[in-house]
């Protein structure tokens, strides 16, 4: 699939459904750690893993950018590190100039009003005005990897990005994430009506019939019945 209808496809979804997407189509949820937040309230972002590992220097994002291709995702690893920060304007301005989405950094930034007034897509774990005070010997996978937490980030992944949280999903696998996301999204929405128009959830899902199943079958989940519902709220 295209970035351009890798983009497209995520304009009418959330991070919440690709994850969801991820677990209905046994693919690894991998979200990024929860304090990774944008900058910008709405911020969006979908593209290819562009993996760069900071080691003190901006050098190795110049590199990371030279090698990138239009529609990618800057994908920084300071390790998550609170006491510098790794990306400022100049960065940000060189990320956008150069064709990328957004930046998402394993980390701090700093020139906060300065990379909103930019608009490229930012997301962090916060701000923190110095930027390193050091420089550490260069990991030979500098520019094919970039740990996020606890997940390993490559070329070979599509990040996802909006204010819940950043989702990175196998490139290879982002068809049917995006087709099970897309169902999801229609399921949630008639659900979602048919409440504001008088039905509970509670009735929709027969939550009533669950109960009474449950009683004679203890075993029985609440995610089980809800898959011959055809229920969207656990999958």
């Amino acid at each position: 699939m295209d970035h351009d209808e890798v983009r497209r496809r995520f304009a009418l979804l959330t991070s919440a459904q690709i994850a969801d997407g991820c677990l209905r189509a046994d693919v690894p949820v991998r979200c990024g750690p929860a304090a990774i937040r944008a900058i910008t309230p709405g911020s969006l972002l979908a593209g290819r893993a562009l993996p760069a590992r900071h080691s003190g220097s901006v050098d190795v994002f110049l590199e990371a950018l030279a090698g990138s291709e239009p529609g990618d995702v800057l994908v920084v690893d300071n390790g998550g590190r609170l006491d510098e920060s790794c990306v400022g304007d100049l960065m940000a301005l060189e990320t956008l100039s150069a064709g990328l989405e957004g930046i998402v950094i394993w980390g701090l930034h700093r020139d906060t009003a300065e990379v909103r007034a930019i608009d490229i897509p930012l997301f962090s774990l916060g701000s923190l005005p110095t930027g390193p005070l050091r420089l550490d010997p260069r990991p030979e996978d500098a520019l094919t990897s970039a740990s996020v937490g606890e997940w390993i980030v490559t070329r070979d992944d599509i990040v996802f990005a909006d204010e819940d949280g950043v989702v990175f999903v196998p490139a290879d696998r982002v068809d049917d994430v995006l087709d099970h996301a897309e169902t999801i999204r229609a399921t949630e929405g008639r659900q979602a009506e048919l409440i504001r128009e008088g039905t509970t959830l509670r009735q929709q899902v027969r939550f009533d019939d669950y109960l009474a199943a449950r009683a004679t079958s203890p075993a029985l989940t609440f995610r089980e019945h809800l898959r011959t519902v055809g229920g969207e709220i656990e999958v």
